[in-house]
């Protein structure tokens, strides 16, 4: 787990910045919900393999509680307590903090932040397209494009028409998915063994691993050979993408699984291009988890974002290795004759809004200016005796080095 010293935070708070202003440009609403769940539902609801990873405890009324690996869970629970009082489609969003017990790697960490949009009571395809638009335009905001990643498409409910057509019943179908979603982390071979322990025979894991072979979705479609629902689903999906704009955005992936348990249709996962980092963001439909919590059924789609992948990619590339603050200004003075002044500098423009940082003790100009040199800071002023007889300061820009003058405000 981290500790986020300023210059983390620094980074921290623009990735939250970018999420939190594409979340209002979509006009998705905020909410948030407790880090503390019942055990019972997030075994129930988190996917096989997060139910090994909670962190749980009892507290001391005996009851077995954990906390949360996603959020999902939470927002249905919410959701479901209130559902004949909410007004229909909502969108809601969060940033909220998950846990997960397991090994560390690169770009997984044991606590992590995650942005999570939703969109509930919307059974067409467009509220998948509004949510990847949304992820897709926060990482605009962070200077990630089409060059740089890519959104990985694909449908469960395609794969179930395949594996349908490949007279695979529909009762392993879940099987399936949870030892195909798991291909790029284990060898195919092991993934025969898991799926031989689950009692599929050579000849269906063979036609499986063959079915994952398909590039194209025309070619699934084709063979599918006719409009299911599913086939109808992503061809609505890239019909609606170009007017969005995000088309260049998106790639056809049939191994695109997604390890939860609760996704019914269209699953996403975006990469950076060259796939040397694990997803930045991932989701999908979840048309039935309302129902199975006790509320009335209710079509849902949504998407988790995390903040450690996304950070280290864009490090990597350079982005965001020194976040700079360019509207900040620090304010420092040679001795007490000029700290008035200095203050009262400060309080104008404090009351003007502007972001300013005033030097708590007099010091040196070049100590002065090699402390803010090292901070990024965006602009400095620096008053001396000579400041004052003039009347005027001098406001220089760290990072072109110019200067404007300008007179010192009356007491």
């Amino acid at each position: 787990m981290r500790d986020f010293y300023p210059e983390d935070m620094a980074v921290r708070n623009a990735i939250f910045q970018a999420w939190t202003n594409a979340s209002q440009t979509f006009g998705f609403e905020p909410y948030d919900a407790c880090v503390v769940e019942h055990l019972a539902l997030l075994k129930r609801k988190a996917g096989e393999e997060i139910a090994e990873q909670l962190y749980t405890f009892t507290d001391k009324s005996g009851r077995e509680l954990a906390l949360r690996a996603e959020i999902t869970p939470s927002l249905a629970r919410m959701v479901a307590a209130r559902q004949s009082q909410l007004v229909f489609p909502l969108k809601w969003f969060t940033i909220g903090q998950c846990f997960r017990y397991e090994r560390m790697s690169r770009g997984r960490k044991r606590e992590h932040y995650q942005w999570n949009l939703d969109v509930l009571g919307a059974p067409d395809v467009a509220a998948e397209v509004e949510v990847v638009a949304a992820a897709l335009y926060a990482l605009r905001i962070l200077g990630l494009g089409p060059a740089e990643v890519r959104v990985h498409l694909n449908s469960r409910g395609l794969l179930s028409d395949l594996f349908a057509r490949a007279s695979i019943p529909p009762e392993r179908h879940s099987a399936l998915f949870l030892a195909l979603d798991k291909r790029g982390k284990m060898e195919d071979n092991a993934i025969a063994e898991l799926l031989l322990a689950e009692g599929f025979d050579h000849a269906a894991i063979e036609t499986a691993f063959q079915l994952m072979g398909i590039q194209r979705f025309d070619e699934a479609a084709a063979r599918i050979g006719e409009e299911t629902p599913s086939v109808a689903a992503l061809n609505r999906f890239f019909q609606l993408a170009r007017p969005y704009g995000i088309e260049e955005s998106l790639l056809f992936d049939i191994g695109t699984i997604r390890g939860l348990g609760y996704y019914t249709g269209i699953v996403f996962e975006c990469f950076d291009v060259h796939r040397r980092f694990r997803a930045l963001f991932g989701g999908g439909r979840y048309d039935n988890l309302l129902a199975s919590l006790g509320g009335r059924p209710l079509p849902a789609v949504g998407l988790g974002f995390g903040d450690v992948v996304v950070a280290e990619l864009l490090v990597e590339l350079g982005r965001l290795s020194r976040v700079e603050n360019s509207g900040r200004i620090h304010i420092g003075y040679f001795d007490e004759a000029q700290r008035t002044a200095a203050i009262r500098l400060a309080a104008l423009w404090r009351k003007e809004g502007r972001q300013v940082e005033l030097a708590l003790a007099p010091e040196k100009a070049k100590s002065f200016f090699s402390r803010v040199g090292r901070l990024a800071a965006g602009q400095a002023v620096y008053l001396g005796p000579d400041d004052l007889e003039r009347g005027t300061f001098r406001l220089k820009n760290l990072e072109t080095r110019t200067e404007i003058e300008q007179p010192i405000p009356p007491l």
